[in-house]
């Protein structure tokens, strides 16, 4: 398009209107056809499928938008993408890409021509084909939207230092409803106008979701202005109804709104940056009603409205290969959108139409951002061994683990200012983070009340400062899929208030390393503290290790769950973790002081193995044990030591080993993950008959289910047993027979040699329990014997 194009004349928009014209053609044609796809032929059975698939509601108002995206793109020379947040219509993406070239280019057998029309249309929501979601397979898709709630997080996300880049976050009225989209409208107070990017939120207003009306359309413009407004935004509207047929009046106003968009979002940065001027502005959004369905089918067959109503969400006419009654109103319905306008006989897409979107790169399809980063670059990673702490006993030096960590955290910030960053409910100064704050600072864009508005800056690497786990890790994801790094910290038991978002990102990374064309991704990393066997001051409701069991679930190649027992071992997982790509990272670790038990070299190899015998605290060294210790975790780990202090001291000649495992997957069969460890390796650290101990962080089928299909069934799992309260931290692990005078207790129960020689002992072991157990209740602390043991060299 020449540069002196006039993007506001009647001409323009005219053009505009046959791509969107296009667009929506395309888009009915992939739900309903498999062949003639020009309709040059009378319309057969064979023609349409045997089972439509997919959702109409959306799809012509996204089109719409899109079309006048591409407009602002080529008048203002944007760099600009699209997230669809609408739940479904997932033809939106793959149309407009179609229109653009950039399908074609990435999919050459999806030709620009009727064979290539033909292949598009029967793809979509069929056997072998492509999803009914704006899923990995669809160039320029970031955000799938199976799961609502996420396309504002995602968005905001991805801009962060990202100052030339707008977000065009397309948001579902349906989708509003959720709590998590709620949320985040508080976005706006977390951007930087001089070093982040823009969002410019659209919503989709169409009235209806699945069969009920949408909250936000039954609230008045004025109604809609006040919450907005209250909520930092600057809501621009523009409206079409069912009875409006001036296409290009609402076309108009739709170019003079997102012009407006535009102008203030630039008017914004160029302020900031030229004046270094942080204050919070007010962004712009655009709220766009239009009937649900629009331009398709009016009425069903029993004349109730279609567009305009829910009936419009899903397929809306009864056409199908085995029910061809109707065929007519496929027909016309095709038909008044005059293809013969925008296709060429060969079916191709007529050069007028094309014209219409952007060239190379600035098709939002094939926006570099959406397909790994503009410029990914790795990190720039420090000498993890430089903050290491000094174990020159096992056991004897106490430390807290993430507060180490912070120190690292802190010198990974100052190596990468642009491309590294922190995320959290508001926790991470109780995770302890506390080095990471100091240098990095939370990013907040309100007003600033020193002394208690603490560690905060309108510039920082940290965003914690909404509580919102939706919103933390929505932001986390947006940024690591636009090609930079970053975590997310939590408490362990509120991980599971997004457990489903890491199922919808699992789902993301796997179908996008099935495309050739996809780039990978940094990887996601999840530390969750504050763990169950340390939430005892705040009670049964902070208490549940179950995102272990729950990704364990997953696919095992983009998995990855470890479990460091202390500051030097999570020092090596986060060398390891942060430089991996296309995973979610589950790092389960501790806040609070503890014994340091291995070297940094120890850990390391802990680390790069996975798991490993621990020859200072074994007592079989050359023989079979006629025990095995096994511990996952930070309080397993203590305690097996603790009660293999215990047993070594009564029983000395009792040959004992222990092995510490980090990297709990490592023990998945191999026949479910080529990274486990062998049948051979797993005998020889476990037997195949030796009673096994395993004290384990989380629920206890996960340890049986790894067991499963190894030779060794001789297993006694110790973790958590849903048993908790408010009550001193050796009784939560009292609590689920997690403590080391159970576990010693077990061991003697478990070997028959000691059945009778060990009776003793047992009693004891029983006894101290009681002992605790009236203790805390008159003290409220736990036995000194607990609070005072510390680890001594087995003899």
């Amino acid at each position: 398009m020449a540069a002196n194009t006039n993007f506001d004349s009647k001409a323009y928009l005219e053009g505009v209107d046959k791509y969107w014209r296009a667009a929506n053609y395309l888009s009915v044609g992939q739900l309903f056809l498999r062949d003639n796809p020009l309709l040059k032929r009378d319309l057969t059975s064979d023609d349409v499928k045997i089972k439509p698939i997919g959702h109409w509601g959306t799809i012509v108002s996204q089109n719409f938008i899109y079309a006048h995206l591409n407009r602002v793109i080529k008048k203002y020379n944007l760099n600009m993408f699209y997230i669809e947040g609408s739940g479904h219509g997932g033809q939106v993406m793959v149309s407009n890409s179609y229109l653009d070239g950039s399908y074609s280019e990435i999919y050459p057998n999806i030709s620009q021509d009727e064979e290539g029309l033909k292949r598009l249309f029967k793809q979509f929501s069929f056997p072998g084909g492509v999803a009914s979601h704006a899923a990995p397979e669809t160039p320029g898709s970031i955000h799938e939207g199976g799961e609502l709630g996420y396309s504002l997080s995602h968005g905001t996300g991805a801009i962060l230092d990202n100052p030339d880049v707008i977000a065009a976050v397309e948001i579902g009225d349906g989708e509003s409803e959720t709590g998590p989209l709620a949320a985040s409208w508080f976005s706006d107070k977390f951007i930087n106008p001089i070093k982040d990017g823009a969002v410019l939120p659209i919503i989709n207003m169409n009235g209806f979701k699945i069969s009920n009306p949408t909250i936000l359309s039954r609230m008045s413009d004025k109604e809609l202005t006040e919450y907005f407004t209250g909520m930092g935004w600057e809501p621009h509207f523009v409206e079409i109804d069912e009875n409006d047929t001036d296409i290009m009046r609402v076309s108009e106003d739709m170019a003079k709104t997102m012009d407006e968009a535009i102008e203030k979002i630039k008017a914004i940065q160029k302020n900031a940056r030229e004046n270094n001027d942080e204050t919070l502005p007010n962004w712009p959004m655009i709220v766009f009603r239009s009937p649900k369905g629009w331009t398709g089918p009016k009425h069903d067959l029993d004349g109730n409205p279609i567009e305009g109503s829910f009936r419009a969400h899903q397929v809306p006419i009864p056409v199908a290969a085995g029910d061809m009654e109707h065929a007519d109103l496929l027909i016309n319905w095709l038909k008044s959108y005059k293809p013969e306008e925008l296709f060429n006989e060969d079916g191709s897409v007529k050069e007028d139409v094309r014209d219409m979107a952007p060239k190379g790169d600035q098709r939002m399809a094939m926006n570099p951002i959406t397909n790994g980063g503009i410029k990914p670059e790795p990190l720039k990673m420090p000498d993890y061994k430089k903050f290491a702490v000094d174990v020159k006993e096992h056991g004897k030096t106490i430390a807290q683990d993430m507060l180490v960590w912070s120190d690292y955290l802190a010198e990974m910030m100052k190596l990468n200012p642009n491309n590294f960053r922190g995320f959290g409910p508001d926790e991470t100064k109780s995770n302890r983070l506390y080095a990471a704050l100091d240098y990095g600072k939370r990013q907040w864009m309100e007003d600033i009340h020193e002394p208690n508005d603490e560690n905060m800056a309108h510039e920082g690497r940290i965003i914690d400062s909404q509580l919102s786990e939706h919103q933390a890790e929505g932001w986390l994801e947006g940024y690591v899929l636009t090609g930079r790094h970053g975590f997310f910290a939590t408490y362990e038991s509120f991980g599971r208030v997004v457990d489903s978002m890491l199922t919808q990102h699992m789902k993301w990374l796997r179908k996008a390393g099935e495309q050739s064309w996809r780039h990978d991704y940094p990887s996601l990393n999840f530390v969750d503290t504050s763990t169950v066997f340390q939430q005892d001051h705040n009670g049964y409701t902070h208490q549940d290790p179950g995102m272990l069991t729950h990704l364990a679930e997953k696919k095992p190649e983009l998995i990855r769950e470890y479990l460091p027992a202390d500051a030097n071992t999570l020092l090596a997982v986060g060398n390891v973790a942060f430089q991996s790509r296309s995973k979610i990272n589950l790092i389960v670790t501790s806040k609070h002081p503890r014994p340091q038990w291995f070297t940094i070299d120890e850990a390391t190899n802990l680390v790069n193995n996975g798991l490993g015998y621990i020859d200072w605290a074994s007592t079989d060294q050359g023989q079979e044990p006629d025990i095995v210790f096994a511990a996952a975790g930070t309080e397993p780990t203590w305690e097996s030591l603790a009660a293999i202090s215990l047993l070594h001291d009564e029983f000395p000649e009792m040959k004992i080993r222990f092995i510490n495992v980090v990297d709990i997957l490592k023990l998945r069969s191999p026949k479910l993950d080529p990274r486990a460890i062998s049948d051979e390796e797993f005998d020889r650290l476990f037997t195949t008959d030796k009673p096994v101990i395993f004290a384990w962080h989380g629920f206890e089928d996960m340890i049986k289910g790894l067991f499963f299909d190894r030779h060794n069934h001789n297993l006694h799992v110790h973790g958590y047993r849903e048993n908790g309260d408010i009550t001193t931290p050796f009784d939560m692990r009292v609590l689920n027979q997690l403590d080391r005078f159970d576990l010693a207790k077990e061991a003697v129960n478990d070997i028959p040699e000691y059945a009778v020689k060990g009776a003793y002992f047992v009693q004891r072991m029983d006894d101290m329990v009681a002992k605790h157990t009236a203790y805390i209740r008159e003290v409220g602390t736990d036995l000194p014997e607990v609070n005072n043991w510390e680890w001594k060299p087995l003899k």
